[in-house]
């Protein structure tokens, strides 16, 4: 006897949902993409530090004499006049310094010496024109070695 066998069928893809499943992560992807600018090329030279071909001895510290009669001195020059608050000389002088003190990475140390009879303003201008020069490294001295 003889057995009637089963026509198999081949299977069938039905790939219109594939094709709607592809175009829809398409679109997601699309839309949720950042769009990326190139860098433009300015040609710009950023400024840097000058090494220095010899080295300079920097002293360890600047000491800043306040007289009695009101009269400023670094370093054996007179800065200022006493009769005004703003000593805008001794600013320049100190931000000089500062730098020069920052370029050879050591810290700008001063000492400032009144004398026992001078005015406390004349000492609170001083240091007032350390820190707009930038120095926060500020001792204070009762006397010198001369």
């Amino acid at each position: 006897m003889k057995l009637a066998s089963a026509q198999i069928e081949d299977p069938v893809l039905n790939v219109s949902s594939l094709i709607d499943m592809v175009f829809l992560l398409l679109v997601f992807f699309m839309v949720t993409a950042s769009l990326v600018k190139s860098e433009g090329d300015l040609s710009l030279e950023l400024p840097g530090v000058v090494q220095q071909a010899v080295a300079v001895d920097m002293p360890d510290e600047q000491i800043i004499e306040v007289r009695a009669n009101g009269r400023v001195y670094l370093n054996g020059s007179e800065y200022g006049t006493p009769d005004k608050n703003e000593i805008p000389d001794l600013v320049q002088t100190l931000t000089r310094y500062n730098a020069a003190c920052q370029a050879s990475k050591n810290k700008a140390l001063i000492t400032i010496w009144a004398e026992g009879e001078s005015e406390h303003q004349r000492t609170i201008d001083v240091m007032n024109a350390c820190a707009d020069a930038g120095i926060k490294n500020i001792t204070f001295t009762t006397s010198i070695d001369n």
